[in-house]
């Protein structure tokens, strides 16, 4: 008996394929959320610089800031509570075709889709504040000026 090992490092060696799969993906997913956030901040900053008139209108007529940040939270929510939907059919869909692959979830696991729908939320509402921010510091004037 030349190669003895404890059962331990037995087992470490045999899933070390596995292990590197469930990292890959695991990074993969952490970088398409990142872009994903990225991509809806810029979607949310762009919407908000076409309308710095009818910011700079609204807060010149009495909205606050809390009003103006509100409303835009408010459209990136609409357009975060559609992606979710879609999303979760999506995937529902997928995980039902493969199933046998999933090892210890069940491919309708609700815990499992309600976590990722929530970090989605708060990755995605996350994304939203920052031009939400960027909204509700525009200067009336200012803004009224540049029309």
């Amino acid at each position: 008996m030349s190669d003895v090992s404890t059962m331990t490092a037995h087992v470490a060696d045999v899933l070390v394929t596995e292990r590197f799969s469930a990292t890959l993906m695991t990074t993969f997913a952490a970088v398409g959320l990142f872009l994903a956030a990225c991509g809806l901040a810029g979607v949310i900053a762009y919407s908000v610089s076409q309308r710095t008139g009818e910011i700079g209108l609204r807060m010149a007529l009495g909205a606050t800031g809390r009003d103006v940040f509100a409303m835009v939270l408010r459209e990136g929510a609409v357009l975060i509570a559609i992606g979710i939907a879609i999303g979760a059919a999506a995937a529902r869909t997928l995980a039902l075709a493969l199933g046998g692959m999933l090892y210890g979830v069940h491919p309708g696991d609700p815990r499992t889709f309600l976590i990722v729908a929530a970090v989605l939320i708060v990755v995605s509402l996350g994304a939203c504040g920052v031009p939400a921010v960027r909204a509700m510091r525009v200067e009336p004037l200012v803004a009224l000026k540049s029309e």
